[in-house]
């Protein structure tokens, strides 16, 4: 299992919800952690709780559907000296839910598009370069297993969208150190999710983060979090290692699970 202590990780929406869960679970694991949220005051209070368990830390803003602020707070973490090992592109957007779905607004494809594919890509391309020149990277985009709903065609689209830059961009770096994988956290009573979703925030926990521990050279995959709920990082990481079916089996020429 991949040793996170003393490693640095950027997480994105960092400030609530599934990102700030993510954040205290690596920071209890010694990681220092660069925290995004669109205001750098929205990620005071996890800054100070992740301080508290002993780690390094600090705040960065973008507004995700403007690439220039992204390229600017991308800069801003290079001028510090950060080595980002590892990448949760965690933040998203659900725009809007649509009974009318015949009448959605191109707006919504655009809107959701810029944050949820369009934004996390960029951060891939950022420091995918950088962590190969190092020999180690972990990045977990997180996406959604939602499906059959056309009411919501913006998210869901960019959603899929993410997943199949993700798992082709994986077969550059499959086989080495630099791994790049996708999480889905089931449906959760987050601020995006809703109060009606069966799952708690919590659930989620440690499923979105092990492809940040896992160390078998294996991309492209999607890991479900609520199929490690309750378990702990060493067991979800065994498992995931066991279970997760690659896309690439046959491109690589390994038999699939």
């Amino acid at each position: 299992m991949t040793d996170v202590n003393g490693r640095w990780a950027l997480i994105t929406g960092a400030s609530r919800g599934i990102g700030r869960l993510a954040a205290l679970f690596l920071a209890k694991h010694g990681c220092n952690l660069v925290l995004h949220g669109r205001t750098i005051g929205h990620c005071q209070g996890v800054l100070e709780e992740v301080k508290a368990l002993g780690v390094e830390a600090r705040a960065v803003e973008a507004e995700l559907s403007d690439f220039s602020a992204i390229e600017a707070m991308l800069a801003q973490i290079d001028r510090q000296g950060t080595q980002i090992d590892i990448v949760l592109n965690n933040a998203g957007v659900q725009v809007a839910y649509r009974e009318s779905f015949l009448e959605t607004p191109m707006s919504d494809y655009e809107q959701s598009f810029l944050v949820n594919t369009m934004a996390p890509m960029l951060i891939c391309y950022h420091y995918l370069p950088q962590m190969v020149e190092r020999g180690f990277g972990r990045i977990v985009n997180t996406t959604s297993g939602i499906q059959f709903e056309p009411q919501q065609a913006g998210y869901s689209a960019s959603k899929a969208a993410l997943n199949k830059v993700t798992i082709d961009l994986g077969t550059k770096y499959e086989g080495t150190d630099v791994l790049i994988n996708l999480t889905d956290p089931g449906w959760c009573r987050t601020d995006l999710g809703g109060a009606q979703a069966p799952n708690t925030p919590e659930s989620a926990i440690p499923g979105v983060v092990v492809g940040v521990f896992i160390n078998d050279g294996k991309c492209g995959r999607c890991f479900s979090a609520q199929d490690y709920r309750g378990l702990t990082i060493d067991s979800a990481v065994e498992k995931a290692e066991r279970e997760s079916v690659s896309p690439y089996d046959n491109l690589f020429g390994r038999a699939s699970i």
